[in-house]
């Protein structure tokens, strides 16, 4: 028997806040996180603006003795982890080994891997960290997770780039929909805003060169040049529906679907007609079991700003709903305000559609002002509005033709 799963417990450490409250007051208020790069000097780069985060404080979730030893997305990750564990109420309700952990990230501990390069080029091998590996490697971020918590089921590392949030989420949703875990936690998380992460974006002419905050990422608006990067983690606590209704825990949404394709197409570029997008929608929308009301559909786009992503994805949402339904649907890019997360980005977004869904508002696209042909659905512009959400679509889409869609809805009991 398929079993039902909810969210029952929320992490973020995001462009725009450091935890769930402050990152949800943010997108509702259309706050935009992009700013100059302080991390690393520029003067050498196109690319003068990412989403950094702001004023994180890793040793409120782990020792300084720890800090060294381990990358900062492996620290995000933690961070994210710590706050959605403790909020959920889930450590000592299960037996261990039925409580997992997938957190994946895109790049990982690029900065380490750099910084340790530097070293051994300059200093010799025996200067190199013994915590150099175990620091940067991505299934580490899980681990650290499952050592805390003790938490001794599948740790699986999703790395599908920027459609990693998305697939780690979905694929524990399978896990626990049949049977094979009763929770886990899942997620995302990314820190690559340093010097060859963002000159190799850079020389690709993924990112946008423009320098004012304000327009350097504008998802959908005929102006848009580029994407902005960002950093943080996301997680989220998945639960099976009726152990978490048995201990009384706060339930945020249920999670209803899950669609995954592979474009096969292009190392980079989505498929011009958006076949793959329109597919994964498809198949996370049939098993929610459909839409009754398109008006009461809210999709959280993909939406990175480059000229091409946001056609083939307008083009995708079309092909997938109908011209008619797709005109009726409420679609945002809250990277617009967070920058894209990377690896990160499906587990900050699957945050904010769990919480419209709950709280009945959707957040907007900020930074819309010039209408693009090609892009013609209501993209919530500029402000957020309240609306009734009957279900929640989430699209992550990454290099290497990667699409994951996931699907929300209230809790009906």
């Amino acid at each position: 028997m398929e079993k039902r799963v909810v969210i029952t417990g929320l992490g973020a450490v995001t462009p725009i806040g450091n935890d769930v409250e402050s990152f949800w007051t943010s997108l509702k208020a259309g706050k935009c996180g992009i700013g100059p790069i302080t991390h690393f000097d520029t003067q050498d780069y196109k690319c003068k603006v990412a989403a950094e985060v702001k004023d994180f404080d890793p040793l409120q979730y782990m020792g300084k003795s720890e800090l060294r030893k381990y990358d900062l997305f492996c620290q995000f990750a933690l961070a994210a982890a710590t706050q959605a564990v403790e909020e959920s109420g889930i450590q000592n309700t299960l037996p261990p080994e039925r409580v997992g952990t997938y957190m994946g990230s895109g790049i990982g501990g690029m900065a380490t891997f750099a910084n340790e390069q530097n070293l051994l080029m300059e200093k010799g091998p025996r200067r190199v960290s013994p915590f150099f590996v175990p620091g940067m490697i991505i299934n580490m971020a899980g681990g650290l997770i499952a050592i805390k918590y003790n938490f001794q089921g599948a740790s699986i590392p999703i790395v599908t780039a920027c459609a990693t949030g998305n697939n780690a989420i979905g694929e524990a949703y399978r896990a626990i929909k049949h049977g094979y875990l009763d929770a886990v936690v899942a997620g995302g998380a990314e820190a690559a805003i340093i010097p060859i992460g963002v000159a190799g974006f850079s020389n690709m002419k993924a990112l946008s060169n423009q320098e004012d905050p304000a327009v350097a990422c504008t998802p959908f608006d005929a102006r848009r040049s580029g994407f902005v990067m960002g950093e943080g983690a996301g997680a989220l606590v998945l639960e099976e529906y009726e152990h978490a209704k048995a201990r009384g825990a706060k339930i945020y949404a249920e999670l209803c679907g899950y669609g995954v394709t592979c474009d096969a197409h292009h190392i980079t570029a989505p498929h011009p007609e958006g076949i793959g997008g329109a597919g994964a929608l498809k198949m996370a929308l049939e098993e929610a079991g459909g839409c009754e009301d398109y008006s009461k559909l809210y999709i959280n786009a993909h939406g990175t700003s480059t000229p091409l992503n946001d056609a083939c994805e307008t083009k995708a949402i079309k092909l997938a709903l109908g011209e008619e339904n797709a005109r009726k649907c409420m679609v945002s890019s809250t990277k617009s305000m967070t920058g894209h997360m990377l690896g990160a980005a499906g587990a900050v977004e699957a945050i904010a559609c769990a919480l419209a869904v709950k709280e009945g508002v959707v957040p907007p696209t900020i930074g819309y002002q010039e209408p693009d042909p090609e892009c013609d659905l209501d993209y919530v512009p500029n402000t957020a509005r309240n609306a009734q959400i009957d279900l929640a679509l989430s699209a992550s889409l990454g290099f290497g033709g990667h699409n994951a869609y996931l699907a929300f809805r209230p809790v009906a009991e």
